[in-house]
């Protein structure tokens, strides 16, 4: 059985509004500095957490070095895991808040207006 849908009557994947704001130099703006962020933080979190566990696996007696009582080496990497988690949370926050939320704002504006 042939479909009885007329092509002609199918929605559209989205709102035409969406590919204009796509287009937008401020959409392309928010995409780059998003990006510049986003990729260098994760690579170097990513990059430090695989010391972490190369080090782990492969010093063990560096990693074993009491440094006071018993907190060793490996005690301290991973405690600044955490540190590193919440720093990076932070600094994301901050750069949002000053750099990429004008944009999004400005954007959310051209919506709302229906360009």
């Amino acid at each position: 059985m042939a479909s009885d849908v007329n092509p002609q009557s199918q929605p559209e994947r989205h709102a035409p509004v969406y590919d204009e704001l796509a287009a937008a130099p401020e959409f392309t703006e928010l995409r780059r500095l998003y990006r510049g962020f986003v990729f260098p933080a994760t690579l170097a979190f990513l990059s430090w957490y695989l010391l972490y566990i190369l080090m782990s696996n492969y010093a063990g007696g560096f990693m074993n070095h009491q440094l006071v009582g018993n907190i060793n080496v490996a005690l301290v990497f991973g405690l600044l895991q955490f540190v590193t988690t919440f720093l990076l949370a932070w600094l994301y926050s901050r750069f949002s808040e000053s750099k990429l939320d004008p944009l999004a704002r400005q954007l959310n504006d051209r919506y709302e207006k229906g360009l």
